[in-house]
This record gives C-alpha cells, sequence and structure tokens, in this order.
C-alpha cells in the first residue's frame, strides 16, 4: 500500500511568491512512485483557484480536487449543521463568504437573526465588526473560527492571521471558541484521510510548518507528523512543544529520506 501526504502550503511549500528550494521535485517524486498528496491551507484569505493556479505556476501541478482550504472545510460544517432557513454572520473577506454562500448558505451582517458567527482572516477587521459579532453572540449565536493561526509567515517576517480576530472575540465574551474548522481539527483531518485519500492514518504523512495545527493535527489523527523549518518553527520551539513531531526536517525536499516503511 502506498502512503498520502498532506502538504501544508505557507512556510512549507512556498513563502510568498517563491517556491521553497526542492519542493517541485519533492512532489513529482512521490507521486511517481505512487504516493496520493493534497494540499491543506488554514489560509481563508484566497480561493482554492487562486491556489491551484499559484501552484502551477510555481511548477507544481495539481487539479482543484486536491486542494483544500479552511474555506471549504467551514462552508462543509456550516451546511450539515443548520437548517435552510438558517443564516450566518461572516467575519472574513470574500473568499470565505463566496464559499459559504456557495454551499446555499445565506449570509447576513443582522445580529438577530443569524444562527453562526464565522471568524476567518480579515484585513479590514475593525470595532463594528466585533461589535456586530459580540451582539450576535449575545444573541445566541454560535461562533466558529475557519483557523487558529496567529500569524501568517511572510518573507522576512510574520502578519496578523485570523488568531488576531479570534482573540478579539474571546477577549469580548470571555468564552473559548471551541470549534475551529482548519487544522488542527479532527473534523479536517478525518475528512482528508477517509474521503480524499481513502487510506488509514498511519499511512499518511501530515507535513508543515506549525507545531500547534499541523504537527498537533498529524498527531491526534495518528498520522505521520512531519515539520520543516522554512516557516514559522525553529529547532528550540521543537524543544520545549508538547506537539511533538514524528520527524523534524530542514525543509520539504528531505521528505524523500523518511524511510516509508517504518511506521511510528
Amino acid at each position: 500500500m502506498k502512503n498520502g501526504y498532506i502538504f501544508d502550503l505557507d512556510g512549507t511549500i512556498y513563502l510568498e511568491d517563491r517556491a521553497i528550494e526542492g519542493a517541485s521535485e519533492t512532489i513529482r517524486a512521490l507521486r511517481e512512485r505512487g504516493d496520493k498528496v493534497v494540499f491543506l491551507t488554514n489560509k481563508s484569505i484566497e480561493t482554492t483557484e487562486t491556489y491551484v493556479n499559484k501552484l502551477n505556476e510555481l511548477g507544481i501541478k495539481v487539479t482543484k480536487d486536491t486542494v483544500i482550504n479552511s474555506n471549504i472545510l467551514t462552508a462543509r460544517y456550516l451546511k450539515a449543521n443548520i437548517g435552510n432557513i438558517d443564516k450566518v454572520m461572516v467575519i472574513g473577506e470574500d473568499p470565505l463568504m463566496n464559499e459559504i454562500r456557495s454551499h446555499g448558505i445565506e449570509v447576513s451582517d443582522n445580529p438577530e437573526e443569524v444562527k453562526y458567527v464565522v471568524l476567518g482572516w480579515d484585513r479590514e477587521f475593525n470595532y463594528d465588526k466585533l461589535n456586530r459579532a459580540f451582539q450576535a453572540w449575545r444573541n445566541g449565536a454560535i461562533v466558529i473560527a475557519t483557523n487558529p493561526d496567529r500569524t501568517c509567515p511572510m518573507r522576512g517576517g510574520q502578519i496578523p492571521d485570523c488568531g488576531a480576530m479570534i482573540g478579539a472575540m474571546e477577549g469580548a465574551t470571555g468564552e473559548k471558541v471551541e470549534i475551529i474548522l482548519g487544522k488542527p481539527s479532527l473534523l479536517a483531518a478525518k475528512f482528508i484521510v477517509e474521503d480524499i485519500l481513502k487510506l488509514p492514518s498511519n499511512k499518511c504523512y501530515m507535513v508543515g510548518d506549525r507545531l500547534e495545527t499541523d504537527v498537533k493535527m498529524g498527531n491526534d489523527y495518528g498520522m505521520n507528523s512531519v515539520l520543516v523549518l522554512t516557516g514559522i518553527t525553529d529547532r528550540s520551539m521543537v524543544e520545549t512543544t508538547p506537539f511533538k513531531p514524528h520527524y523534524t526536517l530542514n525543509s520539504v525536499k528531505d521528505i524523500l529520506s523518511i524511510k516509508t516503511d517504518v511506521v511510528v
């Protein structure tokens, strides 16, 4: 039986518009030996079509069915958990809103009529949006989020991500946002491992640059977790984290050095 690989994107396959050295060659080699490859990103400010185009431009040939983002995971969750007349409030950008609408779900800014508040990365986040979400929560709306990432890696540094929106909401409500649909959600892991890769979890490798999302999800779902040091995490962080990766590699180009006949 061949293996399945779930690759994070930012900080793992590329940084901004530049591919990590060896990423394209590694993906091609995995496919040539018969392994299954999918890509999973928590980033909610882009569409899957954008990621497909970007990866293809970077020399990594992909199709839409092998690229999953937190917007898709969030829309799937909402579709499965709301009624036909229920509405949701979205704190986020157009790609998230459009994905939710594409699943037949109505989006509203009225705090008195929504069943869910969805928090995504929003680069125009402000007090008015926070207040509307807070008022919806006071009226009984359930708060969920696309992803818990505090920052997004960029060349030369990091910028605030959806974790900042979650922090603001938690500060206002005094309650933790418990339902998060992107990594490290086990709902995301189950969907990708069982429905897309269709492999046992111990034959799958979760590859990413974040300990608290990529590595945690891999460990929690019984996958082989692989940390790469090209994004957020450095070796000193590995020594103190509770989320220990099974493998720590300098970059994605070292994936082929893993002996996949040894299950950890």
